[in-house]
């Protein structure tokens, strides 16, 4: 009887270990998603930031080009209005945030081709260091993005295996969605 207890007792002491461990492991790949999901944002939000300036620099060279600008300005505008909770984030809403960063994106592609009819805005400094800043960003919003990507992938595996699901179940831990190419030129920066 006495072994039987003493085996009892071991294997609960080994499940719980495991338990705590599995969770810790959850917590773990749960923060250095959010940690990911941080810097996505975190890039997006200096492209937005940097699209004012950009507007401003283009505008007083083209003057007459409101509609453009009108369109960068809304597209901003929508883009920085989205905010997501990640540990709700559906993969509708994450569909729509990239939606809006798209538009975002192409505008800010329009507002470029205007840029080129005027050529003493192409040789303007300011003009010039705001368009590097924002090729810059497209490069880091792509890679935070795949950096997400991952974070979410490592996790996701961590909820859906065996036996480490049947904790994910027990604490609420669920499937977070990817980011996934929404249009067929998805894998090419927006023209700047």
């Amino acid at each position: 009887m006495r072994k039987i207890i003493t085996f009892v007792v071991a294997l609960l002491a080994a499940v719980s270990i495991w338990g705590v461990v599995t969770y810790n492991r959850f917590v773990k790949t749960q923060e250095e998603m959010h940690t990911a999901w941080g810097q996505v944002e975190n890039v997006y939000q200096r492209r937005a930031d940097l699209v004012p300036n950009l507007v401003t620099a283009v505008k007083s060279y083209a003057a007459y080009e409101r509609k453009v600008f009108e369109a960068v300005t809304e597209a901003r505008s929508k883009a920085t209005a989205i905010n997501l909770e990640i540990s709700t984030m559906t993969d509708t809403q994450l569909d729509d945030f990239q939606n809006t960063q798209n538009i975002l994106g192409e505008s800010i592609g329009q507002l470029t081709a205007v840029a080129e009819d005027y050529p003493d805005l192409k040789a303007n400094e300011n003009y010039l260091t705001l368009h590097a800043q924002l090729e810059g960003c497209e490069n880091r919003i792509q890679i935070e993005r795949n950096r997400f990507n991952e974070m979410a992938q490592r996790y996701n595996k961590t909820v859906r295996r065996f036996p480490s699901s049947i904790v994910a179940r027990l604490f609420g831990f669920k499937r977070q969605p990817y980011f996934k190419a929404l249009t067929e030129d998805a894998d090419q920066a927006p023209k700047l």
